[in-house]
Parts: C-alpha cells; sequence; structure tokens
C-alpha cells in the first residue's frame, strides 16, 4: 500500500517540467509560497527586490504578477528554451534573497505551475488573480500596489 504523502504516479514531490514548442506558444502560470506560508510578502521592499532578481533572471519573461502576503502569482513565457522554468524559479530566488538581505524572508522549496492552453486562459486566470487582494480583504477595489507587468506576454 502506498503512503498518503506519495501522489498516484508515485512521485512524493510534484512534477515539474515545461514542454517548449516551437511551433506554439508557451505561457506558464507560476505560483510560488513563501516558507511555513511567512506573511512577508506583500510589502515595498519584497516587490522592489523581486523586480530586481526578475530582470536580472531573464532567460524567461515575466508577464503580469500579484504579490500576496505570503504567496505570488505570475505569469512567464521562455526567452531562452536552454533553461527550465526550475532553473529560473531556482535563480531569482536566490538573487532576490542576496538583493533583500533578510535572512527572515524564505521561500517554499517547491512551486505550482500550469502551461495555458489557449489565449483565453491568460485573460481569464488574470482576472481572476487580479481580484485575489479584494477576496482576501486586503484592499476594497482595484488598486494593490503589488502588482503590475514586466513583460508583454503575447499568445501570438
Amino acid at each position: 500500500m502506498q503512503s498518503a504523502s506519495i501522489n498516484q504516479a508515485g512521485r512524493r514531490k510534484p512534477s515539474h517540467g515545461v514542454f517548449i514548442s516551437a511551433s506554439e506558444p508557451t505561457i506558464i502560470f507560476l505560483t510560488v509560497c513563501t516558507k511555513n506560508r511567512s506573511p512577508w510578502l506583500a510589502c515595498d521592499q519584497a516587490h522592489l527586490g523581486l523586480l530586481q532578481a526578475w530582470q536580472e533572471a531573464d532567460a524567461w519573461m515575466v508577464g503580469r504578477y500579484v504579490l500576496m502576503p505570503d504567496h505570488l502569482h505570475l505569469f512567464c513565457a521562455p526567452q531562452d528554451a536552454g533553461v527550465s522554468l526550475e532553473s529560473w524559479v531556482h535563480f531569482w530566488k536566490g538573487r532576490f534573497t542576496r538583493i533583500v538581505k533578510n535572512k527572515a524572508w524564505r521561500w517554499q522549496a517547491q512551486h505550482w505551475d500550469t502551461r495555458l492552453r489557449r489565449d483565453e486562459s491568460y485573460a481569464e486566470k488574470w482576472e481572476y488573480v487580479l481580484q485575489n487582494p479584494m477576496r482576501a480583504g486586503l484592499v476594497s477595489e482595484k488598486g494593490w500596489p503589488y502588482c503590475g507587468e514586466l513583460d508583454e506576454l503575447r499568445w501570438w
């Protein structure tokens, strides 16, 4: 009998790996959480540190993003097909840590990702993600300061 911590495919951790095809767009919806869901992420210092880290980690483009206190959502697309999503996430997490110099701010080791299948998915998921601060009671209407867009990700 399998342990409860092992999923149906027999893996202890979520599988990762993004198939990048030259014949169709690759836009990934990514969620990254803080370690132990500690609520340090939605502040100016973390926001500026992430923007700098993402700009330095230029193998993938960062589209729209929203920072919540204990996790972030972003849309990204490969700029260098030779750099895996996992390597890119690992790199920018490390850059962020060196930039902000706050040892208490730690990331969960894993992340969640899914490849968008059609153009409508990007618009639908973005609208849902953009509403997160309101659903969480952090703001009463649009105007959450910890969101934005670095690169315009086009479906084609």
